[in-house]
């Protein structure tokens, strides 16, 4: 068991030197263990399991008894702020989430607000019991969805291929869209401050659908409502580091943190390395982008990915996915993966026992 009492998650993100580069994986918790697999069952349904505190806490430790990672994060669902906002909400097994739509003026107008957040406290008592629980080292990340992801499921109905409902609204300039995305940047505020007067160190901000926009409307539905989050959260007196996770947006990076103010972004596994290093990592804190399938596929295409991430400054760089871990991926290349990254430790003993 780990005892260094340093996070090394929240040194990047504060600017200091670390004692280690930080590592932690995006969909950390879930499908690929066993023991997610039988809480899960214990839980019943998906949403009685993100909404039954223990057994949320506990399987956001579980992959912390497994591998030396530097953060937690809180085992939830983006789409419960949307069902608290007053949206049907189900999961359907082999087909996800099933919203009821909002394609309206008078349906978005329906949507709660700020005040929704106040219905998530079942959350919040996970943020709590992890905090308790969570080694000293280990950091705790909580998050929600960005306005425009969010709001891609809120008007699709659920998930779909290509959210076209979603980009039409916003190329038509849709009034009702800029509603929705007003009451989901008030609520997401709400609901973030609250983890973090509960406990979450570092809030993550997730737009899987950022790539969708182009120029312009980049601007209005991705940029625009993840800077008001963040300055609502620093009225509401949250002042943590804010993760941004773009996913997609590519060369537009950088643009992304200056318009915004996160502390990092997340990089998908597209973008090349070489960017990262040369360019990104001079403006702001990259944190990704290793591709999941290979952790799947291991072997060397692993090596080699994990290997090409090393090179980026551990001071500026928070290792983690391109995206989250896939169900299939097997345990054991994720240790392996943790043995690799741990080993730059090894080869620079004189920087780790400085540290102490």
């Amino acid at each position: 068991m780990n005892t260094h009492a340093r996070q090394a998650l929240m040194e990047v993100l504060e600017g200091r030197q670390p004692w280690r580069r930080p590592v932690w994986f995006m969909r950390q918790a879930g499908r690929y263990l066993d023991e997610y697999r039988a809480t899960r069952a214990e839980a019943g349904s998906f949403l009685d399991l993100c909404y039954n505190s223990e057994l949320a806490a506990e399987v956001t430790l579980q992959p912390i008894r497994r591998f030396d990672v530097d953060a937690a994060i809180l085992f939830a669902d983006i789409l419960l702020l949307p069902q608290v906002m007053g949206v049907g909400l189900r999961f359907e097994a082999g087909e996800g989430p099933k919203l009821e739509p909002v394609r309206s003026e008078q349906a978005a107008l329906a949507l709660r607000g700020a005040e929704a957040a106040e219905d998530l406290s079942a959350i919040y008592e996970t943020v709590r019991l992890l905090r308790a629980e969570l080694p000293a080292h280990v950091a705790l990340i909580g998050f929600c969805g960005a306005p425009w992801t969010v709001a891609t499921y809120m008007v699709e109905g659920g998930g779909s291929p290509e959210r076209l409902r979603t980009r039409m609204a916003a190329m038509r300039n849709a009034p009702w869209l800029d509603i929705i995305i007003e009451r989901l940047v008030e609520a997401s505020a709400a609901y973030l401050a609250a983890q973090v007067a509960a406990g979450a160190q570092v809030v993550q901000i997730f737009d899987t659908w950022a790539g969708d926009l182009p120029d312009g409307l980049r601007e209005k539905y991705v940029f625009a409502p993840v800077r008001r989050i963040i300055e609502r959260l620093r009225e509401l007196g949250a002042d943590v580091p804010v993760i941004g996770f773009a996913r997609g947006i590519g060369a537009a990076q950088p643009a992304f943190a200056q318009a915004t103010g996160v502390a990092a972004v997340g990089c998908e596994a597209s973008m090349p390395v070489d960017y990262m290093k040369d360019v990104l990592a001079r403006e702001v804190v990259v944190q990704g982008n290793l591709d999941p399938l290979a952790v799947i596929a291991g072997g060397a295409v692993l090596e080699e990915g994990v290997q090409r991430l090393l090179r980026l400054p551990k001071q500026r760089h928070i290792f983690n996915l391109g995206h989250g871990f896939r169900p299939e991926t097997p345990v054991e290349n994720v240790e392996r993966m943790m043995a690799l990254i741990r080993a730059e430790d090894e080869r620079q003993p004189e920087r780790l026992a400085a540290t102490e």
